[in-house]
């Protein structure tokens, strides 16, 4: 007789092990192990594992869960796998629920606890092709995107940044602004480039930024930026252009002359502008970046001044602070009165009053040059540049710090002479530098907005007016070229809607 062949008998399916409630050390971590590609033997094990020590395990449908661990799958593929098991963690995926690579697990297995989640640990879900679709709606001009402080792409952003550094160092204007505006862009994004293909349908990104971008993506990061970062010439252009009053023609010729460090200029005995001489006297300091609360503080001494020298004037802090930046490089501020003519002969004033008070350790105060707005109207149909007339002094003010850390003037204290730097000398002195502008109350919402910045988002707002509506826009005036007459604005956002543009607010203009 035929032996039939024998039937094996089919095992039962591995479950998790009984998790004793009193083993649970970590009762606000409940981790479920996604076996796809994990395989129920090794699952098992590694539930038993955790359990050991003290954490909690659940399956998927269990409502508990916080942490999804999964082993050798993207976060689509967990996603899939999750709604494949009606899992009622998905709706909390991203809020609440972490899908985490299995690193995170052996890490808090070797630490005996949850250890923190990071970046690396998190398993990321592509944006589905039509809401990336609708994600890449973004408009060419900075002016019409929305852009915090913070962003999604710093890594990113910093390389090409240093790109536009390099080039601009070079004298390239063109490659310099390219990269700027890359950059820009990816700063605008709510969501976050995962792969070279999400950059199709942005603009401002060229083949060059590209190429960065994906080396980044794949490698983590770009041989050329790391190659410029540690050039002898960038370094030193770095260093030289740091310098108050120091452009990059300068830094270039000193660099030429084989000058490559601060003391290389002081050895050489090298011909220093006044500005420059107070720039290098007080580099340490100026080249420390200065607070928001140090700022308001300098914001505040100045207001009291200016009180003093012409009652009901004004004092606003412009710049990076105005757009919620908590730490910048100087203090911008716009000084005007509600009738126009009286700020004149205000600026004298309280620089001299500043300097009396000990606050002045440099100050260079130029002349307003605007003469009407008929010359105006002349000027900026052909002007390329972004400059203004207003009056203006460029200073660098001495603060000391007392008990508390409050800023206080120098006249509070021993006050420095002219040959000893402030930077260091007493550990209370800081040198800071100050932007004082002056601007007629009619003139006061252009220069608001001129001087608010970001740079890249008032250079597209410029160039939105000039070639989408035929207008010319500084920080004077708005110019109407085809009904040739200026268009009056009592506020920031007047200025917007002259050119039909959505209302941006300062804290959103850091393109």
């Amino acid at each position: 007789m035929a032996q039939l062949p024998v039937k094996k008998k089919r095992q039962p399916p591995v479950s998790l092990p009984a998790d004793p409630e009193c083993c649970v050390r970590f009762p606000g971590v409940v981790l479920c192990l996604v076996e796809k590609k994990m395989g129920l033997s090794r699952k098992a094990f590694l539930a038993t594992l955790a359990q050991r020590k003290g954490f909690c395990v659940e399956e998927a449908s269990s409502e508990r869960v916080t942490h999804v661990v999964s082993e050798g799958n993207s976060g689509g593929e967990v996603v899939e796998w999750l709604k494949r098991k009606s899992s009622p963690c998905m709706e909390a995926v991203g809020h609440g629920v972490a899908l985490l690579d299995l690193s995170w697990f052996t890490e808090s297995m070797s630490a005996g606890r949850p250890v923190e989640i990071e970046p690396r640990h998190r398993l990321q879900v592509a944006a589905h092709a039509k809401e990336l679709e609708g994600q890449c709606q973004v408009s060419a001009y900075a002016c019409q995107r929305r852009t915090p402080l913070e962003h999604n792409h710093q890594m990113l952003t910093e390389a090409l940044e240093i790109l536009a550094e390099e080039a601009h160092f070079w004298g390239s204007e063109g490659r310099s602004l390219a990269f700027s505006r890359a950059a820009s862009v990816l700063k605008s994004l709510p969501w976050t480039v995962r792969k070279i293909q999400d950059l199709k349908s942005l603009p401002c990104i060229g083949e060059h930024s590209r190429r960065v971008i994906q080396e980044i993506l794949e490698d983590g990061v770009s041989s050329e930026v790391e190659k410029i970062r540690q050039s002898e010439r960038y370094q030193t252009m770095k260093l030289f252009t740091k310098i108050f009053g120091v452009g990059v023609k300068t830094a270039s010729r000193w660099h030429q002359e084989g000058l490559r460090t601060l003391a290389d200029l002081q050895a050489h005995h090298t011909k220093l502008s006044k500005e420059q001489q107070a720039g290098l006297l007080h580099y340490e300091d100026l080249s420390t970046p200065v607070t928001f609360s140090e700022a308001e503080a300098i914001g505040q001494l100045v207001r009291d001044v200016v009180e003093q020298c012409l009652p009901g004037a004004s004092v606003t802090l412009t710049g990076g602070f105005r757009r919620g930046k908590q730490s910048g490089h100087d203090v911008d501020l716009l000084l005007t009165h509600p009738v126009d003519g009286q700020e004149i002969g205000l600026l004298g004033k309280v620089i001299a009053q500043m300097d009396r008070q000990g606050f002045l350790l440099y100050h260079s105060i130029h002349r307003n040059t605007f003469q009407s707005f008929e010359d105006e109207a002349q000027e900026i149909r052909d002007s390329t540049t972004s400059m203004d007339h207003f009056e203006r002094c460029f200073s660098i003010f001495c603060l000391g710090c007392f008990p508390g850390g409050i800023p206080g003037s120098a006249s509070e204290a021993r006050r420095p002479n002219n040959t000893e730097q402030v930077s260091g000398t007493t550990g209370s002195w800081k040198a800071v530098r100050v932007d004082l502008v002056v601007t007629p109350c009619s003139q006061f919402p252009f220069a608001l907005l001129g001087w608010t910045g970001s740079q890249n988002f008032e250079r597209d707002l410029r160039r939105f007016s000039k070639h989408e509506k035929k207008m010319t826009l500084n920080s004077h005036a708005l110019y109407d070229k085809g009904k040739r007459t200026f268009l009056t604005a009592a506020s920031e956002e007047e200025i917007f809607n002259h050119l039909d543009l959505e209302y941006i607010p300062p804290e959103e203009r850091n393109a």
